[in-house]
């Protein structure tokens, strides 16, 4: 399986404009092969919030704000116009995409990624649960599930940039049986210790992790890793540099990882009983 990492920063918080340009880059991925296009983080909407939230105020304290209430409001409907294009685009080409974005909760934006499936198809939604509450994202609700799919008979599972320090994350999803989890990225100071992160979640849960994060000074090192560590040398199966602006392919040999799986034991004798303090 061929996914296309899309290392790129959108700027500005217009959604059409952010949704042409994700179609010109859905459109490079067709070209290049990829079964999947994966973009970063709130690439629609763009991940920025306004103005008046860097006061990180409680939300009470903001939320009659004429800004705020406009950012609430234009945030991505599941049926709207946008993630139909994306959608229609998708069908046109025979590709996954995984498109993401602001979302409307149930009262505030959820930061949300969409899992789009070759005939335009929604196969999943998932919402960020580890939120960054110690930051500008306290304004956004938390999703409150994992969750898997199937695409081309593979098992998907998505987790979003925070979640990715919550060794808890990949785990559920291996418990639900993802055999790769996409990960759209937005944040800087990614060398060394996040990259290493993501190889060892690949390892301990025997799945392939592809992240796709904007680039930037600090930011950027789109990557995948391999759930095959024994005898290699390096489990990193793609990697852009941090300034990079553009699409990166990682290429998944399912067959092999299927068969590593079942023959590896990594998960396998788990002892749950010892586990008291997981759910608290």
């Amino acid at each position: 399986m061929k996914i296309a990492l899309v290392q790129h920063r959108v700027t500005d918080m217009d959604v059409q404009v952010n949704t042409r340009v994700a179609v010109e880059f859905i459109r490079q991925a067709k070209q290049g092969g990829a079964d999947i296009v994966l973009f970063p983080e709130c690439f629609l909407t763009s991940y920025r919030f306004p103005l008046i939230c860097e006061s990180l105020c409680p939300v009470e304290e903001i939320e009659q704000d004429d800004e705020f209430i406009k950012w609430n409001e234009n945030a991505l409907t599941d049926d709207g116009v946008y993630l139909a294009e994306i959608s229609r685009v998708a069908k046109e080409l025979g590709i996954g995409v995984v498109i993401t974005g602001f979302s409307k909760g149930k009262r505030y934006p959820r930061n949300s990624a969409y899992l789009i499936g070759r005939d335009g198809s929604l196969l999943l939604k998932y919402s960020k649960v580890h939120t960054c509450d110690f930051s500008l994202e306290r304004y956004i609700e938390s999703g409150n599930e994992f969750r898997v799919c199937s695409f081309d008979g593979v098992r998907i599972g998505i987790m979003i940039c925070y979640d990715r320090e919550y060794p808890e994350s990949a785990r559920e999803l291996m418990l639900q049986g993802a055999e790769l989890i996409l990960v759209p990225n937005d944040c800087g100071d990614m060398k060394p210790f996040r990259l290493r992160e993501l190889s060892v979640e690949a390892m301990q849960n025997m799945v392939g992790i592809a992240m796709a994060n904007p680039h930037s000074e600090t930011g950027g090192c789109s990557c995948a890793f391999s759930p095959m560590v024994w005898g290699y040398a390096d489990n990193e199966i793609a990697a852009a540099d941090e300034l990079y602006d553009g699409i990166v392919y990682a290429e998944f040999d399912i067959d092999a990882m299927r068969e590593y799986r079942s023959s590896e034991d990594l998960g396998k004798y788990r002892k749950t009983a010892a586990y008291k303090h997981l759910s608290v």
